[in-house]
């Protein structure tokens, strides 16, 4: 059971648009390694290890990052939300904006949309924590 608490744990507050900038940062929220993929592989990991101790810290880490995509969502946000057209066509966030507007899509920064073949789920604990540890950029 999750509890939700309607406040970031972060705060966001950007005060100018950067429609450049917000493409770069909606891969943190729907690319390959980004938030959207780390909470699915975190919660989906826990179910299948023999490890309760494991299962809880995977629980644990999933809610956490989804923590994350709320703070990322909130950047993007906060950096498309008073864009004009003219800026929208001369950063190139002209084809994100015909399909989503300003709405917070999750998408890898290249437009290729979130699926789950972005994370794996084995069920053999040492695989999957190998896995996470390569989607967080970390070396074992």
């Amino acid at each position: 059971m999750f509890s939700y608490e309607k406040r970031l744990e972060f705060p966001v507050k950007i005060c100018q648009s950067d429609a450049r900038t917000a493409q770069a940062i909606i891969s943190q929220f729907g690319g390959p390694d980004g938030e959207l993929s780390a909470s699915m592989r975190y919660l989906s990991q826990r179910f299948s290890t023999p490890y309760r101790e494991v299962a809880n810290l995977l629980t644990d880490i999933g809610t956490e990052e989804l923590a994350h995509l709320e703070m990322i969502g909130a950047i993007v946000y906060q950096l498309t939300k008073d864009l004009s057209m003219e800026e929208i066509e001369a950063s190139g966030f002209d084809k994100y904006y015909v399909d989503h507007t300003l709405g917070i899509w999750p998408q890898a920064a290249g437009g290729i949309p979130f699926n789950a073949c972005e994370f794996q789920c084995k069920g053999d604990v040492l695989t999957d924590l190998y896995e996470d540890m390569a989607a967080d950029g970390t070396t074992a």
